[in-house]
């Protein structure tokens, strides 16, 4: 509405002066002068104002309407000192692509000498825990300083991943593969439900996986990591344990559980103190000692009684 009454202005101030320059040609009379030239003045603000209103972009609907903030790559929850964090990017396997990579690594970092954080667990939403390197980050067209960043960076979790001074769980679900097995042979401990596979498929690509290799190498026997290499082809969890490169094979609806027991150094011994402490309170558990000082030998009740609270 405000162009239109901007338009309306000025075609009717362009009429006046046309109008006052035609009644008025070589006019003497200040007063006619005066008229003229504030006509004029009018016009040429008008026509400002008006190519101001055309050169402008419109509103976008960001003013009416809040776009929705794209989810992050990682998510990091800690309770109880269990540090969690979740590759957030099914939609593209939860590929390690620089971004990812480098949130990762904050994640890792983050309040690291914290005497609140026990162990770090890293699991992954969708059917793949990750498949490696984001290729389309390798192409030419992103140039061998940017591949060069990728590789950097990536070495520098994995290796972040061995020093940082907590313990580090990979709960997998899935599929790892390429860069996605280097993480899991990276991590202290691995928890993988049954149909889990790992594999380093770079060959298939012409990509050898040289830099899971450092990892995988040092996890699994070198023949075994060279046919790995090799030839791409996947190991099932079952034959990953047997290897090394995974810990403990589980039913999917029990892998959470079982991760939890695959505490942490700290979290260990405060869980084993506690059935320490448990067991002394069993009357079996002070006869045992009771017959040791005394130098005689037990008297087992097999029963679950207390001697104390």
């Amino acid at each position: 509405m405000c162009l239109c009454f901007g338009i309306l202005d000025l075609t009717y101030s362009y009429v006046a002066l046309r109008h006052l320059e035609v009644v008025a040609p070589g006019s003497e009379s200040e007063k006619v002068k005066q008229k003229v030239n504030m006509a004029r003045s009018f016009l040429c603000r008008s026509v400002g104002v008006f190519q101001l209103l055309r050169t402008q972009t419109p509103l976008s609907g960001t003013r009416f309407y809040s776009h929705t903030e794209p989810e992050p790559l990682t998510l990091r929850q800690q309770n109880n000192g269990i540090r969690r964090i979740i590759l957030n990017n099914p939609k593209k396997r939860n590929a390690l692509s620089l971004s990812m990579l480098e949130s990762l690594r904050e994640d890792l970092l983050t309040d690291v000498d914290s005497d609140d954080l026990r162990v770090v667990i890293i699991s992954a939403r969708g059917p793949v825990f990750s498949s490696g390197h984001d290729l389309k980050e390798l192409t030419s067209a992103q140039g061998r300083e940017y591949h060069t960043r990728v590789f950097h960076i990536c070495s520098e979790v994995m290796t972040l991943i061995q020093d940082i001074p907590v313990p580090v769980i990979a709960m997998v679900n899935g599929v790892a593969t390429a860069a996605g097995c280097q993480l899991v042979a990276s991590c202290d401990v691995a928890v993988a439900t049954e149909q889990s596979t790992f594999a380093t498929p770079g060959v298939n690509v012409g990509l050898f996986c040289s830099t899971p290799a450092v990892a995988i190498g040092r996890a699994v026997p070198r023949k075994v990591a060279m046919e790995m290499l090799l030839t791409g082809s996947p190991l099932s969890a079952h034959n990953a344990l047997l290897h090394g490169l995974i810990s403990k094979v589980v039913p999917e609806d029990r892998l959470e559980e079982e991760t939890q027991m695959s505490q942490g150094r700290d979290a260990a011994y405060a869980t084993a103190s506690r059935v320490m402490v448990d067991n002394l309170a069993l009357r079996d558990g002070q006869e045992g000692i009771r017959a040791f000082i005394e130098k005689r030998k037990p008297v087992w009740s097999n029963k679950a009684e207390k001697a104390h609270d």
